[in-house]
């Protein structure tokens, strides 16, 4: 596998008045270079922080206090600011949840996007423009030419949406992180987006990282996921393999909750809430809501161990589960 971001034993952690929040907590994962990626979990599962991470954009009082990240080669943590700086957008980029929070409000289309342009390629403002043009013709915005001199306020959700990710695409990057890039929209313009990102994933050989809470988007969207849950990484593997054998049982119940369109199902939600990242619970961080759980859940925390080609599992009970998938 030719691995393009190599995250080993990342821990992030914010230091608050109540205490050292381990929202990352030793995860390790490989993208493959082309690949699309899924991060799963649900809210607080440490899915954004470690897209931050990687970007060396966590806010504070956040900080990456241990691990390592390994991109192209390159030692994330150990390059200097300047050096990270002229990374971001132009080898790494991401596309927030709420475009809204991304765009800012004072700046038109044009200013936004060809101020990266301008940045990392340093051409003239006309060839910006162009190019910014053009990006939106790609991210199929009708009437390019007008647009560029919009404001965001002026856009529906689904149009912020297309420009957040043309921002993102202008330099070319190698790896784009798709942070919930579909949440804040209707279903019609949800499956407009998420076949935009794929299309142009091919048409720009680009490695992408869609980060979701959604498993129809992992079914529709990835070639391998990992689930993450409680800032730890708790299954790995190739998506066909997740929806046909799950080995974790916090898959089996994200799995469980995802409607059929083909059959009827029975929906289940996930019993109980992510734990206090302060204080998380003792042993397997996920035996409070886990119908499987016995006592060595309970006091011993599991190792990611191999329990097939390319998949991993954090379970002591995976051997013995007969765990049901989509």
């Amino acid at each position: 596998m030719d691995t393009l971001l190599d995250i080993d034993q990342l821990r992030t952690y914010f230091f608050t008045e109540a205490g050292v929040v381990k929202a990352v907590d030793g995860v390790s994962l490989k993208v493959a270079r082309g690949e699309t990626h899924g991060l799963v979990g649900e809210s607080g599962s440490g899915k954004s922080v470690t897209a931050l991470s990687t970007l060396r954009i966590v806010p504070k009082p956040g900080k990456i206090v241990g691990g390592s990240i390994i991109f192209d080669g390159k030692d994330i943590i150990a390059l200097k600011d300047k050096e990270i700086r002229s990374m971001r957008g132009k080898s790494i980029a991401i596309v927030f949840q709420d475009p809204m929070s991304s765009l800012n409000p004072l700046f038109t289309i044009e200013n936004q996007i060809c101020e990266i342009i301008r940045l990392h390629k340093g051409v003239s403002k006309a060839e910006a423009r162009d190019s910014a043009r053009h990006l939106l013709e790609m991210v199929g915005i009708p009437e390019a030419e007008r647009r560029l001199k919009s404001y965001p306020h002026e856009l529906s959700g689904g149009m912020k949406q297309r420009i957040a990710i043309a921002r993102a695409l202008s330099c070319e990057p190698q790896l784009l992180f798709a942070d919930e890039p579909t949440t804040n929209l209707d279903v019609t313009i949800q499956a407009q987006v998420l076949d935009l990102m794929k299309s142009l994933k091919k048409e720009l050989n680009m490695t992408l990282v869609m980060i979701t809470h959604d498993m129809g988007i992992i079914a529709e969207m990835t070639e391998r996921v990992t689930v993450l849950y409680a800032g730890q990484v708790y299954e790995a593997c190739d998506t066909l393999t997740l929806f046909a054998k799950p080995k974790h049982p916090y898959t089996e119940a994200l799995l469980k909750a995802v409607p059929r369109l083909d059959r009827k199902k029975e929906l289940t939600s996930v019993p109980g809430n992510i734990p206090n990242l302060i204080e998380p619970p003792p042993g397997c961080r996920f035996h409070p809501r886990c119908p499987y759980a016995v006592q060595v859940c309970r006091e011993k925390v599991p190792v990611l161990e191999e329990a097939g080609p390319g998949h991993l599992v954090a379970c002591h009970r995976w051997r013995e589960l007969g765990l049901s998938g989509a």
